[in-house]
């Protein structure tokens, strides 16, 4: 058992940590209990604590000699188990840490501390306790609750730590207290400091803050455990071991409190690790216990964390009656402080952020939609980024090979594609990064049929109405109804002059079916005009999406004669030039002239190379007759060529309506 220590501990301002959202776990079938295994999971913090981080390949500090020869004090330090059962069968005097496990229903109790600025579980206008920390009855009468042994209402605090560590398996939370004692006449606790864990993340205390140790550290997940270390059943230690010395000079993380200056001496928070080989044997083999032997591969692999002033390579453990100290002490003291190395001060692993989720947004679409995939890492990616691997568990969709996160980022995004389908699937996306790997459910539904509406065309008529019928159509077949809205709007045609507006919803399309009619009244009249138009437009479709949702109704005007022109074509010619007549028509004789404006336009044949370029306005029809030449000169050449055409154009017409308003000249190729 360590003597006391006084403790160095500096004022500053006490934040506390929040506690996070209760999780189910596992409990002991009685709680309180003192000394019951540890529930799963384990270890205790994150995998990625520094309790738990492998240091096998941490750098050697340049001063671990000097920090070794310190420890050795001008001899030879060797180990020894601070952790035991009762200093005799029955006694209440006890070796090693006690703990409790309690659940989450555990009554709180409020603690006086000493050192409240650097405690929680206060209030920090007051610096008195609040109900915070969940401490069972039974530490206040009953004996091994309490490091020492003696029960809480015995004032030990002057000769003793009186360590109480205390576990809530509910919430997975990390109660310790320091120097504590239950005064009967006040029904109150005390205590030198007290800290909260939630062993659910990683937090670490503020700079320059203890806790109940003097490192800052938490106490618990540093102790040799009988549940671990004699249970065959667990393979190995996979955590660090708390170890005291007799001095210390400042702190390195992951401590955050200082307890001495010594020079010379290793700072809180320093890391010894244990030689894998010693002269060519492995240390870990002198000695042929086997809890001995798998305490000692975890002093290799997680190495010992400086958390105490005390007795040189001390190495903390739970109380335990089963604990056989007549194996341990002699196993220990077969290691001494020169198997030892200081590994790197201050060391942290190169960081490997965790994928910590992929989703899919939207996580549902229709076959030959596209959704953004998003894969999130725990925490910024390395230097040139984090390469995920991707997979489809799906014909449906598809997803590129891989995506990389940037260094610095946390998320990437990726396309997600799919095709048409007439069925519905769902699959698994994953995505898999440093041996870690997440999956989300994304569904591709059925691709819908597609709605569409087509033109009309109809002859106005000179009185009394007639119907102008648009067909609405649907791509497939669907096994359901589906419905649709439809109505008409205003174009060059005009509602209740030339057409009777019409609005219809919860239209449908029955199952098995294809199509719909839309029936529309025109309007006639005796007007002299030009073509109109207006539209019918599809909306709020069901089981369907629009693939056109507009078509477009031509009232054509059948008032007076129409004009049109014809196409033509002619021979190229070798040279020279020859002439292409185009004949403008009107539908009828009319009783005045008529007279509109014609023109050539390029094509594939181009003015000034193939024809000559020519433009009319004003061209007229005598009142009486019914057609009009338009002449053109087409060059000769005798260039081997394809066939090519120019445009004609009619516009402007007045006394009658154009009809078919463009004509194609064609330039046959001859050479």
């Amino acid at each position: 058992m360590r003597p006391m220590i006084t403790r160095l501990l500096l004022t500053c301002t006490l934040g506390l940590l929040a506690a996070p959202m209760a999780m189910a776990q596992q409990c002991p079938s009685s709680v309180p209990v003192q000394g019951a295994p540890v529930p799963p999971p384990l270890p205790l913090f994150p995998a990625d604590n520094w309790w738990n981080t492998d240091i096998r390949s941490a750098p050697v500090d340049p001063s671990s000699a000097n920090f070794i020869a310190f420890i050795n004090n001008g001899g030879t330090r060797r180990l020894h188990p601070d952790f035991g059962g009762e200093e005799e069968p029955g006694s209440e005097s006890i070796y090693g840490f006690p703990y409790a496990i309690v659940n989450g229903s555990q009554p709180k109790k409020a603690v006086t501390f000493n050192y409240w600025d650097e405690s929680d579980g206060v209030d920090q206008n007051t610096g008195q306790g609040v109900p915070f920390y969940p401490i069972p009855i039974q530490a206040i009468t009953q004996p091994h609750w309490i490091e020492g042994g003696a029960p809480g209402n015995v004032d030990q605090r002057s000769g003793n730590d009186r360590h109480l560590l205390i576990v809530d398996c509910t919430n997975r939370h990390l109660y310790e207290l320091y120097n504590v004692y239950y005064n009967p006449t006040q029904a109150r606790w005390h205590g030198g400091s007290g800290a909260f864990f939630d062993m659910n993340r990683n937090d670490r205390r503020p700079e320059t803050w203890t806790s109940a140790d003097a490192a800052g550290l938490a106490i618990f997940p540093g102790l040799v455990r009988y549940d671990e270390a004699a249970n065959p059943a667990v393979a190995e230690i996979n955590h660090a071991l708390r170890v005291t010395v007799r001095a210390s000079n400042g702190y390195v993380y992951p401590a955050s409190h200082e307890a001495g200056d010594t020079p010379g001496a290793l700072p809180m928070g320093a890391r010894l690790r244990l030689k894998a080989t010693v002269n060519g044997v492995d240390p870990a083999t002198r000695t042929t216990d086997p809890v001995a032997r798998k305490i000692f591969r975890a002093m290799q692999k997680y190495g010992l964390i400086v958390a105490d002033n005390g007795t040189d390579m001390y190495i903390s453990g739970t109380f335990d009656v089963r604990w056989d100290n007549g194996l341990l002490n002699p196993a220990f003291r077969t290691l001494n402080a020169s198997d030892f190395e200081v590994i790197q001060r201050g060391w942290k692993p190169v960081a490997t952020p965790v994928l910590s989720a992929v989703s899919a947004s939207p996580s549902s679409v229709f076959g030959g939609q596209s959704a953004t995939g998003t894969v999130t890492l725990g925490a910024a990616a390395p230097s040139g980024g984090a390469r995920v691997t991707l997979a489809s568990a799906s014909p449906a969709f598809a997803v590129p090979p891989n995506v990389t996160v940037a260094a610095g980022a946390r998320t990437a995004t990726f396309p997600i594609t799919t095709q048409p389908s007439t069925v519905t699937a769902s699959g698994t996306l994953s995505a898999t990064y440093a041996g870690v790997t997440r999956t989300t459910t994304f569904t591709v539904n059925a691709t819908p049929p597609t709605l569409s509406i087509g033109d009309v065309a109809i002859a106005e008529r000179d009185s009394a109405t007639r119907i102008a019928t648009f067909t609405v159509r649907l791509s497939r077949a669907s096994n359901v109804p589906v419905g649709f809205a439809v109505a008409t709007a205003n174009g060059t045609a005009l509602a209740g002059s030339d057409y009777v507006a019409r609005s219809l919803t919860g239209q449908s399309i029955p199952a098995g079916a294809t199509t719909a009619t839309f029936d529309v009244t025109i309007i006639g009249d005796t007007v002299v005009e030009a073509n109109e138009v207006f539209t019918a437009n599809l909306s709020a479709p069901v089981g369907a999406t629009i693939a056109d949702g507009q078509a477009t109704a031509s009232i054509v005007n059948d008032d007076g004669p129409t004009l049109s022109i014809g196409n033509v074509s002619i021979a190229e010619g070798n040279a020279g030039t020859s002439i292409l007549a185009f004949t403008v028509m009107l539908s009828r004789p009319a009783t005045t002239a008529i007279t509109f404006n014609i023109a050539t336009a390029n094509s594939t044949a181009v003015a000034g190379t193939d024809y000559v370029a020519r433009s009319v306005i004003g061209r007229s029809i005598p009142a009486g007759y019914t057609s009009s030449k338009f002449t053109v000169a087409i060059n000769g050449d005798t260039t081997v060529e394809a066939s090519e055409i120019f445009l004609v154009n009619l516009t402007g017409a007045v006394g009658a309506t154009i009809y078919d308003r463009q004509a194609i000249g064609t330039i046959g190729n001859d050479d």
